[in-house]
């Protein structure tokens, strides 16, 4: 997709892919032939630049036809650089500008609460987003108003465009920040699907969650893994099937066509 487009974010669509795939095909409440159903769970891709691996998960489940992908951002296409909800359905709110996801996910879980449903909202954010003050806001008023069907997943891969993190704006200790904020904090292996699992269920507790997930930008291909000019660094096609071979995926046909 990344490569046929000539533009895109692969290391952070790699670091997120196995946080997405474990949401969308086990965890979350959904129904790809009912996008709108109004007892869904609410999922807001924050880190809207990732939006590649969204609409692959996506595809998979059902949302619309995988045939559509290799149009990624293609003139008219309604597969965005960002994702955009009046034109992909499973997209609950158009997200790209850093730090706004998960205050509207804090809207979102106040006007579930405010109508009487039960369902969750979960809002996955890069690790470099936490920068943004907008975040910080949210959390304290979600653990003020006691959110408990909100999670955020952070993709806590350390690399952010042109540096890493703690280079950029240190956030560690973040796990002790999210839980001075009021939040119950799940620290995981962010490709461990098993793990995933477990850590991304609503068990017992009585405030909002925040999953810490460690990650690795670019996971499976061993020359983008953990290399800050892989943000959005597009692919050749010998690095491509170089890359499918790594990953052992036969390439879909009409994949750079």
């Amino acid at each position: 997709m990344i490569t046929a487009a000539q533009a895109g974010h692969i290391g952070g669509d790699f670091s997120v892919t196995d946080i997405l795939t474990v949401l969308f095909h086990g965890v979350l409440e959904i129904d790809p032939a009912r996008p709108d159903w109004p007892d869904r769970d609410h999922f807001i891709l924050s880190k809207g630049h990732c939006a590649a691996s969204l609409y692959a998960t996506l595809a998979s489940c059902g949302y619309f036809s995988p045939k559509e992908l290799p149009t990624f951002m293609a003139p008219l296409s309604p597969l965005n650089g960002h994702p955009n909800r009046t034109k992909v359905p499973g997209v609950e709110t158009n997200t790209g500008p850093l730090g706004h996801g998960l205050p509207v996910g804090v809207g979102t879980a106040l006007g579930i609460r405010l109508v009487g449903r039960n369902s969750r909202v979960v809002v996955v954010l890069g690790d470099g987003e936490m920068q943004e003050g907008s975040n910080w806001e949210a959390l304290m008023a979600a653990s003020h108003h006691r959110l408990d069907h909100l999670m955020i997943v952070i993709d806590r891969n350390r690399l952010q465009q042109g540096a890493r993190t703690e280079e950029t704006n240190r956030l560690d200790p973040l796990d002790a920040r999210l839980a001075a904020f009021g939040w119950e904090v799940r620290t995981v292996d962010g490709h461990d699907h098993v793990a995933l699992d477990a850590a991304l269920r609503p068990v017992g507790t009585d405030a909002p969650v925040a999953v810490i997930a460690n990650t690795i930008k670019g996971k499976g291909v061993s020359f983008i893994e953990d290399r800050v000019e892989w943000h959005h660094k597009v692919p050749d096609r010998d690095q491509v099937e170089a890359a499918l071979a790594e990953l052992i995926i036969d390439e879909p046909s009409g994949v750079g066509a």
